[in-house]
């Protein structure tokens, strides 16, 4: 698939896409909505018209859907182009712009928030199961990251490490640091636990990417390769699984 989806223009993608589109009012209450965002969003579950926008989002999207509002409420010059961001939800990753609505004299009169569906373009095939068996989570091949109102892609070989910025991530490559609104607990639920490990609360490393491990006292540190790489440092907890996957012990 990531062969074929790189073959593939973004124009081409967003015209296949089906567009989910809600209109909020100036304080942010869900009046409408069309019928894709009725299918693709837990609707029945959370009923929310009359109710904040926020009141459909799981806990650690409310405050990203929160910053991207208060951003499109900006000034209107600042705010001209759509507000992006990226959410993580139950077995789909959507892209979301939101955009300010105002009347003759400027004033905010609600927003338009547009969703697309990106789960194919950054998610592996699933592989075939017998009739019966859960399919396994989507796993990841590409990362989505948001830059000056743009979506890029990042391959995961490219990725060196995943940093946690509170709700946000900051991802290593060899061009250096990028951006993505995921949190380190959406990306780690996502990409390949054999290629990706989680060595400590606020980083993940990509395995194929460590040159070494060394010792700094009683910490145990992870040097990867990269002019930008400094050493990460490695919970106790996970010491013993990263040996493991690195060949350095025998798995039991």
């Amino acid at each position: 698939m990531e062969a074929q989806a790189a073959n593939i223009s973004p124009l081409y993608l967003f015209e296949k896409f089906e567009v989910g589109v809600i209109h909020l009012d100036a304080k942010r209450t869900v009046l409408a909505m069309n019928d894709f965002a009725r299918k693709v969003l837990p609707v029945g579950e959370k009923q929310p018209f009359d109710k904040l926008v926020s009141s459909f989002h799981p806990e650690r999207s409310k405050p990203k859907v929160d910053f991207l509002l208060d951003q499109a409420s900006g000034c209107p010059m600042v705010s001209a182009v759509p507000m992006t961001m990226i959410i993580n939800i139950p077995e789909q990753v959507l892209l979301i712009k939101v955009t300010r609505l105002g009347d003759h004299l400027g004033k905010t009169t609600g927003f338009v928030l547009v969703f697309y569906d990106v789960t194919t373009v950054v998610s592996q095939e699933r592989p075939a199961t017998p009739s019966g068996t859960p399919l396994p989570a989507l796993r990841l091949s590409r990362i989505p990251m948001v830059a000056n109102h743009k979506v890029a892609f990042v391959e995961t070989q490219a990725v060196l490490c995943l940093e946690s910025q509170a709700h946000y991530t900051r991802i290593l490559t060899r061009d250096g640091f990028h951006f993505c609104n995921l949190s380190i607990g959406d990306l780690e639920s996502r990409l390949d636990p054999e290629q990706f490990m989680r060595v400590h609360r606020c980083f993940i490393v990509n395995l194929s990417a460590v040159i070494s491990l060394e010792r700094e006292g009683s910490k145990t540190l992870v040097v990867l390769r990269g002019k930008n790489s400094d050493p990460i440092p490695v919970s106790r907890g996970a010491v013993s699984r990263l040996r493991a996957a690195l060949g350095l012990l025998s798995r039991r």
